[in-house]
């Protein structure tokens, strides 16, 4: 579908669309998610590790913008063509899902730090907590409903007044590090004496994916480009400028207490190690930093949601309703079955023990699969050469995307089994959807070979339950 010229977003834009998604709830809480699990060697491993394999897909997303600029809607698209209908649509419903899960967790952060000042919203899944996020799901809903590029100006100011106050938080954490300190937590310190550096390394894998989801946005929103060029490119401004933000956090907090207070600390964390150099209205700044920059990554990634959903069904992938666009150009019911997913997660908060930890585990979880897939085609383009010319090189393109795809599916050992399982009780009852598509356009619904991964998804779904319901798998 041909969009107006006023749809079309320049290369700022889409490098705030990529920022705004990643810059999010996790870069507030990485000191205490970092100083949980390991030290500053393996906080160094960890990142170097994250930032290779997240440059390696940024390669692969810039690469493939370039080589397929037919395809919209980034990683489903790439799934689909990669590998089928099926894929592709569990791709895209993975991709939705974690926008889903990554706004539940913005909201429990959110209400989590009013909990410091108001007790009645506890860690953020009070009933109260669930009760007052609900009207910001439907603020926010009315909101975008006004029309995409107005939801996309304010996330673009948004995005430019939450970098304001990260970079005044490592200002001031800067000049509060100590060297003697840092040194103690290099090797993790008292209490993880009997944990090797492979175990701690392991155990910040699904953190650091949950702060690089995102790094597609602008591929995601491809179809809104003026240049096809600039999807490319502004990944990788993105994602670079992205990745400092994440290691300095990181890295300076060990300087300024010792790993296990810095495990202790009350989420969003970033507010203690404030706290700690310059008193109580650190906590008060980044708190309030915190508020700004979750409500604009949640208004990018309700965005996202209802753009994949959208780009599915016009793909023919998910049911034609999907397609459904207002007079504002916004695929408003796309956008109504996010919202309720959203509002359906939020109120399963309320019977979990780390609401915020679970929402950010599954959420990485969940996009791995699209994250393997998109590297996957990748792979398969350069391998076959189908997009190149004749006398084009391929052996840099090969090398980034076996990386990439290499990177994904050790994500997926990483991040262990349980959350694998439990990722699966929402790929299979989500797989309706796709029956409802290929029947109402008079298609064979599954392949033989789709047919095979279907049963494996069902039969992972329902050992999942089972193990939810004898207390194997607890939430």
């Amino acid at each position: 579908m041909t969009q107006p010229e006023q749809q079309k977003f320049a290369l700022p834009t889409l490098t705030a669309m990529v920022v705004g998604s990643m810059v999010g709830a996790g870069i507030f809480s990485l000191p205490q998610t970092f100083g949980r699990v390991t030290g500053g060697l393996g906080a160094l491993i960890a990142w170097a590790i994250a930032g290779a394999g997240m440059l390696m897909l940024a390669f692969v997303f810039q690469t493939l913008a370039r080589r397929k600029p037919e395809l919209d809607a980034g990683v489903y698209a790439y799934a689909k063509a990669g590998f089928g209908n099926y894929p592709g649509f569990l791709s895209a419903l993975g991709y939705w899902t974690v926008c889903c899960l990554g706004n539940v967790s913005y909201w429990v952060l959110i209400k989590s730090t009013l909990g410091a000042l108001f007790p009645i919203f506890g860690d953020g899944n009070t009933v109260a907590a669930v009760a007052l996020s609900s009207v910001g799901i439907w603020l926010f809903h009315f909101l975008i409903l006004r029309g995409v590029k107005q939801a996309a100006f304010i996330n673009t100011v948004v995005t430019v007044a939450k970098i304001i106050p990260i970079l005044i938080f490592l200002i001031f954490v800067a000049f509060g590090f100590k060297a003697d300190i840092f040194a103690v937590n290099f090797y993790g310190g008292p209490g993880l004496e009997g944990a090797g550096l492979f175990a701690q390394v392991r155990g910040t894998m699904l953190v650091t994916v949950f702060v690089f989801v995102g790094i597609e946005g602008a591929s995601v929103y491809s179809r809104y480009a003026r240049q096809r060029s600039d999807v490319g490119l502004a990944t990788l401004l993105g994602f670079l400028g992205v990745l400092c933000l994440l290691v300095l956090v990181t890295m300076l907090s060990y300087g300024v207490m010792l790993r296990p207070d810095l495990a202790s600390l009350r989420n969003p964390s970033m507010a203690g190690v404030l706290a700690a150099v310059v008193g109580p209205w650190g906590a008060v700044f980044v708190s309030v930093g915190l508020i700004v920059s979750v409500l604009g990554a949640y208004l990018s990634w309700s965005l996202l949601a209802a753009e994949v959903l959208f780009s599915a069904a016009k793909k023919e992938s998910m049911p034609a309703f999907l397609a459904a666009e207002n007079r504002n150009g916004v695929p408003f019911i796309a956008l109504w079955l996010t919202n309720l997913l959203i509002q359906l997660f939020l109120i399963v908060t309320l019977f979990a023990q780390e609401a915020f930890l679970l929402a950010l585990k599954l959420t990485s979880s969940m996009i791995l699969l699209p994250y393997l897939l998109t590297g996957a085609y990748a792979l398969k383009l350069a391998l076959s050469g189908e997009g190149y010319r004749p006398d084009e090189g391929r052996r840099g393109d090969l090398v980034r995307a076996g990386l990439a795809t290499l990177y994904a599916a050790g994500l997926v050992y990483a991040g262990g089994l349980k959350f694998l399982l439990l990722s699966l009780v929402i790929y299979a009852p989500g797989s309706v959807l796709f029956v409802i598509a290929q029947r109402e356009r008079g298609r064979q619904v599954f392949t033989p070979v789709e047919l095979g991964l279907f049963m494996a998804v069902g039969a992972g779904a329902v050992l999942a339950v089972f193990g939810l319901a004898t207390g194997r798998i607890a939430i």
